[in-house]
């Protein structure tokens, strides 16, 4: 069933809750009457009434264009295009294991956030560093035209960009700090998670899963 009431929200709540050992990513796709469909953690879609739960978040209620979640005791209202970051119970990003699931195509996605503000990333081994539109860099507020320009190449030829470096990437409840990244004038449709990234973590494949251990 398509919803009645799409969101164009694309929302990632980054919670380490009480009593929670790790924190969850959450996506609201839209609506279907007082109910909202949320995908976690990259699952798959569910709909969610409200007073119900899906992992460790609850759907308070749903009204036009939005909805009241909450995470470890802690709520928050969504709304249109305006990504969330909540935390609570004190937790912090102090995981060190990575665990994604093959998507379709056999790709390997996940929400995450860069500097606090949430981001779709798609893992990209064959990226040296981690790959940011310059659409998605002015969402998450990153001045990215105070970094060094460069020439980007790209399959659809030579763009403009910039080097950057990113104060923190986090990926559930794992987080690395001081990340080499470029932004590119070229759009795209997710955030590269690339090798300036990926190289902090041993990585392994669990059959369709990717697993990530951080280095020490």
């Amino acid at each position: 069933m398509r919803p009645a009431l799409p969101l164009l929200a694309t929302l990632s709540i980054l919670a380490m809750a009480a009593g929670v050992a790790h924190a969850e990513s959450v996506m609201l796709t839209g609506t279907i009457g007082n109910r909202a469909i949320l995908i976690v953690d990259g699952g798959a879609p569910r709909t969610v009434a409200p007073g119900e739960k899906l992992g460790s978040v609850k759907l308070v209620s749903v009204q036009g264009d939005a909805a009241v979640v909450e995470v470890g005791g802690q709520r928050s209202t969504l709304r249109m295009d305006q990504p969330v970051s909540v935390g609570g119970g004190g937790g912090g990003a102090n995981g060190t294991r990575i665990v994604l699931p093959a998507g379709s195509g056999g790709h390997f996605m996940t929400l995450g956030a860069i500097n606090g503000r949430s981001v779709n990333f798609m893992v990209d081994t064959g990226a040296t560093s981690v790959a940011i539109s310059a659409a998605d860099a002015q969402r998450i507020g990153l001045d990215y035209k105070k970094g060094q320009p460069v020439q980007i190449n790209t399959a659809n030829g030579v763009t403009a960009g910039y080097r950057v470096k990113l104060n923190s990437v986090r990926v559930g409840d794992v987080e690395v700090y001081e990340v080499d990244a470029v932004v590119s004038e070229q759009p795209m449709p997710f955030v590269l998670l690339g090798n300036s990234f990926i190289n902090r973590f041993s990585m392994q494949r669990e059959g369709d899963q990717m697993v990530l251990q951080k280095r020490y």
